[in-house]
């Protein structure tokens, strides 16, 4: 077994902390600094964020905001951006690890099939 103490974890702003990473999921631990956000993004699994400190504002379609205790949930693939309206600590849950299509889920074969796709297109 292993736990954590999430409200007493020190994790640095820009500096992503991974408490977890198997096969089922990945734990991840953000600060988000109050005025700052992660851009429109999406990735390969489905995620979960869980605002354990703080207030953020999410938007996916629709906007959201809450503290403490929010929880938002994302399809994979799913386009979001999480701004920070006060200093934020968030707990991040990825599953399955790594998502389908993820560069870290891919053979070298697939992973070489890439890179000559993207040099043709940089041609």
């Amino acid at each position: 077994m292993r736990s954590w103490e999430l409200q007493n974890l020190d994790v640095e702003a820009h500096k992503p902390a991974i408490l977890s990473s198997e096969d089922a999921a990945r734990l991840v631990m953000l600060c988000i600094p109050a005025g700052e956000r992660l851009q429109h993004h999406q990735v390969h699994e489905r995620a979960w964020a869980l605002v354990l400190e703080g207030e953020l504002e999410i938007e996916a379609g629709e906007t959201i905001s809450g503290g403490t205790g929010l929880l938002a949930e994302f399809d994979p693939g799913e386009s979001h951006e999480v701004r920070a309206t006060a200093d934020s600590k968030v707990l991040l849950i990825l599953a399955p690890w790594p998502g389908k299509g993820h560069p870290g889920a891919m053979t070298l074969d697939e992973k070489a099939h890439v890179r000559e796709r993207a040099d043709e297109r940089a041609s």
